[in-house]
């Protein structure tokens, strides 16, 4: 019973067998900040760390009953939603999230391996935009998702993705982390944007090193402090530096 009575982070993702990304690495990051995970399993991938060979999609109906199990099971405090592969299991997840408003959710949009596959279908982001995305309490694109999810060209500069996150708040979004890593300059830079809120900017040294995951990393890292209580512009600062200092031991690695 003791277990139960911990703050667990509800997993939902598809496997990487490489370990690079995906649940592995969201386990591998929550559990380094001491927080429990349970898991919803989206898809089964077979890849590399250079490439993703297969994708075998879940059952709509099995990712629900997963993700209703684990909050039956354990005391969810957040959950963190990554790559969801079809319209279909995008609507499942969407309908868990509205039986448990209580319980904040944070979404990663994976639309693409770091390779260039596809990890979600096509026309499947109007479904994410119209059925789960209002229901997180925040999101968080990288650049050129951020693009794709509103429809427009790559941002340019930090003015640009500003705007185009306000785009996304004004069709639903709560919140954005808009991610700076595919940006170019010394510094990398990533912008909270909320409505009724001036953006944030959380800002560190450009490491002269890259990793897969990172994305999932960071999300999963916001999502164990969320569930450790804090509040959400604490949660993104403590996960950006997270990141940060993992990158930084990759690099002296």
């Amino acid at each position: 019973m003791a277990l139960r009575r911990d703050p667990y982070v509800l997993v939902v993702g598809g496997s990487d067998s490489s370990g690079g990304a995906g649940i592995a690495r969201d386990i591998e990051t929550i559990s380094s900040i001491g927080v429990r995970t349970c898991l919803a399993v989206t898809a089964l991938t077979v890849q590399t760390h250079e490439a993703v060979m297969e994708i075998h999609h879940s059952q709509p109906s099995l990712v629900a009953d997963q993700m209703r199990a684990a909050l039956q099971a354990n005391e969810v405090a957040a959950i963190k939603i990554g790559m969801l592969a079809t319209a279909e299991i995008i609507v499942a997840v969407a309908g868990v999230l509205r039986e448990n408003p209580q319980v904040p959710a944070i979404l990663d949009p994976v639309l693409a391996s770091t390779s260039g596959r596809a990890l979600l279908e096509a026309g499947a982001i109007a479904v994410m935009k119209r059925n789960l995305i209002p229901l997180c309490r925040l999101v968080t694109p990288n650049l050129i998702e951020l693009a794709l999810l509103v429809g427009s060209e790559l941002a340019v500069d930090e003015d640009s993705a500003v705007w185009q996150g306000q785009e996304s708040l004004n069709a639903g979004a709560q919140a954005l982390l808009i991610k700076g890593g595919h940006a170019s300059g010394p510094r990398s830079t990533d912008i909270l944007v909320r409505s009724d809120h001036e953006p944030v900017r959380f800002d560190t040294p450009r490491l002269p090193t890259s990793m897969r995951g990172t994305g999932c990393m960071l999300a999963s890292a916001i999502a164990a402090n969320m569930a450790k209580a804090s509040p959400l512009e604490d949660g993104v600062r403590e996960g950006k530096l997270f990141v940060f200092e993992t990158l930084k031991e990759n690099a002296a690695a």
